[in-house]
């Protein structure tokens, strides 16, 4: 099998799974179930390689003949399908675009006066705000206030709110976007019933606009045809470019806003030293100076401004020297990186927060990974299931888990010795109960994400799982 196919077995999903005997050791304390007096702390799970040695404490099944691969399918409820659909994302999405065709209704019935004459600021308030939701420093702003004010002692509940607000503002960014966009298309037409008093210039500009936002929501060009609308007096029939009435145009605030918000990441793009390793044909290993925080992700490329790709930052806390990316060798840019390996790369110094930057909020969480998605791992619990990880990902990886987490804190299927993937909403099930954990974390592909994302709804497991796309 050819390397661009997949990392390993463990990228193609979950529905074809293979039940082996997993170990469950369990002290004294936690047998006696959960006195006040329980210590979390010699709370044990393992999932070894060798058949695990017994003892009065220890829970397993009971060693059977390994079976040949059979397929086991299973069938998710509509309802639980359709509540993983309906996520938060779309409920952002639904609300603002709610509101924002409310008003257009409203200003095209004539209803309500101010979008007919402000309509400018509604187009860049609401392109503002899309930019706004996707930009780094105030991403980073959320989930520090979030984490510094609400870890730990806040009701679960509201934690997996903050949790899920946080993941889904790209539902913001999308509906303000798409709100944006159709307003421009309202103003254009506002400026075409009334093309007798508009100068011609800024009409061809307002077709031009909306073709190129056609292409591209985030497209920089709507403030220069907004403010040059604004500035053409339609009383005297002459533009009115003169810098004081821009100023007093709430229009000017939102451009010069939308502007410094673009800006601002591309400031802090520096071409920084990095360290090459490849274990394996299937991964490479990128080692960069100075230590990060759990749970940012880093965009990378090998030019200062085209193909920035993003990928999830390992590292053993602020205080330590280096930080890492698994790259799985897939596509071309990674592809590159093996055929020629760069000792220089350009990244934005100031990174990006994920999903997994909320674990801080939570007593006790797991983290289930499968093959390259193994970013921001060692602050929880660790599943990680890949074909022979030692030999795959090398001594440095390895090294990082075993010195950080130690055996009670990471469960690692090899799906090569074990002869395919194991039953992973069980192994997850098991590992929840017993760590008493309060939310599971998932990094795979999209089948894998999908599967154990409907496993834990079903099962009532909290669960959130990494979208670089959907920020």
């Amino acid at each position: 099998m050819s390397s661009s196919s997949s990392i390993d077995d463990a990228e193609k999903g979950t529905g074809e799974k293979i039940s082996f005997p997993i170990s469950v050791t369990i002290p004294p304390a936690a047998l006696e179930k959960r006195s006040s007096s329980h210590s979390r702390e010699d709370t044990k799970v393992y999932a070894r390689n060798a058949p695990p040695q017994r003892s009065r404490f220890s829970k397993a099944l009971p060693d059977i003949p390994k079976p040949a691969p059979k397929a086991v399918k299973h069938n998710t409820s509509r309802w639980i399908r359709f509540q993983l659909w309906f996520n938060t994302y779309r409920k952002f999405f639904t609300f603002v675009m709610t509101i924002n065709m409310i008003g257009v209704v409203l200003a095209a019935t004539n209803t309500w006066s101010y979008p007919r004459q402000y309509t400018s600021a509604l187009v860049l308030g609401n392109l503002q705000t899309a930019i706004l939701m996707r930009n780094e420093l105030f991403g980073r702003f959320l989930y520090l206030f979030v984490n510094t004010c609400f870890a730990k002692w806040t009701p679960l509940k509201f934690r997996l709110m903050c949790t899920s607000v946080l993941q889904h503002l790209g539902g913001i960014h999308s509906g303000c976007a798409t709100s944006g966009f159709i307003w421009l298309i309202f103003k254009v037409v506002l400026i075409f019933k009334n093309h007798k008093n508009n100068h011609d210039s800024v009409l061809i500009m307002g077709v031009i606009t909306n073709l190129l936002v056609a292409f591209s929501i985030l497209s920089a060009f709507p403030w220069i045809f907004v403010v040059l609308g604004d500035s053409y007096d339609l009383t005297t029939h002459t533009w009115n470019p003169d810098g004081i009435h821009i100023v007093r145009q709430q229009d000017f605030w939102f451009a010069m806003g939308m502007s410094i918000f673009i800006i601002i990441p591309w400031l802090t793009i520096r071409e920084v030293k990095v360290d090459v390793e490849m274990p394996s044909p299937k991964v490479v290993v990128l080692r960069f100076e100075r230590g990060m925080q759990q749970g940012l992700l880093a965009r990378i490329s090998r030019s200062s401004i085209m193909e920035y790709h993003a990928f999830g930052i390992i590292s053993e806390g602020t205080q330590a020297k280096e930080h890492y990316l698994i790259c799985g060798v897939q596509g071309d840019f990674t592809r590159a990186l093996v055929d020629n390996p760069p000792t220089h790369l350009w990244t934005r110094q100031m990174k990006f927060a994920g999903v997994s930057n909320t674990s801080a909020l939570y007593k006790r969480g797991i983290r289930v990974c499968t093959g390259t998605g193994l970013g921001a791992a060692l602050s929880t619990y660790l599943i990680w299931i890949g074909s022979d990880q030692e030999k795959t990902f090398g001594p440095t990886i390895s090294g990082l888990i075993h010195n950080n987490l130690g055996p009670d804190r990471v469960t690692l299927w090899d799906s090569r010795k074990r002869g395919g993937r194991p039953d992973i909403m069980k192994l997850i099930k098991e590992v929840y109960t017993v760590w008493e954990a309060e939310v599971v974390f998932i990094t795979s592909n999209y089948q894998g994400n999908k599967e154990m994302m409907e496993g834990c709804k079903e099962a009532g497991i909290p669960a959130f799982h990494e979208d670089f796309n959907n920020g």
